[in-house]
């Protein structure tokens, strides 16, 4: 059985990694199992930083490595917070998501609802080995806006205030088999196992 490296610190997308990837002859090991610290994001694009994160944990390791980086892009902010979602608001504490949200909705006072448009985009890259050439780089985007409040319990990060225009709920209210597959992060494993079975 293959030992591949989920370098992410975040549980909830180890919980949706692990869902999604689960049922194959491959045994995912969350990086902090194997002393794997958080890396350094200095890129400039998901591209970059899931690359940064899945090189780190290959180094380290002398594995495989999966690595993912997402976020979410508002069109009235210009495209913000983008790559840097996960500490928009600067707390990284277990609060950090509740008051990243907040700080979403302060910055979209007094926009309406018809310029709310934004999406959720995520990068997986895999690395076969730290100095791999030709990491196999899978996308996805999920279309959506911005509510006016969170709605939902379900979820993590922004899914409480992503409202998903084809279901007419929060990405917090639907069933995390439901979000699996419409997400972006769902989109992007789909598009990597898809790789992974015409390489192997």
């Amino acid at each position: 059985m293959q030992e591949i490296v989920l370098a992410s610190g975040n549980a909830g997308k180890l919980r949706e990694l692990q869902q999604t990837l689960g049922g194959s002859d491959v045994r995912f090991i969350p990086q902090k199992e194997l002393g794997v610290t958080d890396a350094d994001e200095t890129g400039l694009s998901f591209v970059e930083n899931a690359i940064i994160k899945a090189r780190h944990a290959c180094e380290i390791t002398g594995k495989a490595a999966i690595a993912d980086d997402s976020g979410i892009e508002v069109d009235a902010l210009n495209g913000e917070p983008g790559i840097y979602s996960a500490r928009y608001a600067g707390d990284s504490s277990a609060n950090a998501d509740r008051v990243n949200n907040l700080k979403l909705l302060e910055s979209l006072a007094g926009v309406p609802e018809n310029r709310r448009t934004a999406r959720f985009q995520c990068v997986i890259v895999y690395l076969r080995h730290a100095r791999d050439p030709m990491p196999l780089i899978c996308q996805g985007t999920w279309e959506g806006r911005i509510l006016f409040e969170e709605c939902g319990v379900n979820g993590f990060g922004y899914d409480p205030l992503f409202f998903v225009p084809t279901h007419g709920c929060a990405s917090a209210e639907l069933d995390p088999s439901v979000k699996n597959q419409l997400s972006h992060r769902g989109q992007a494993i789909r598009q990597l196992l898809q790789c992974w079975n015409s390489r192997h």
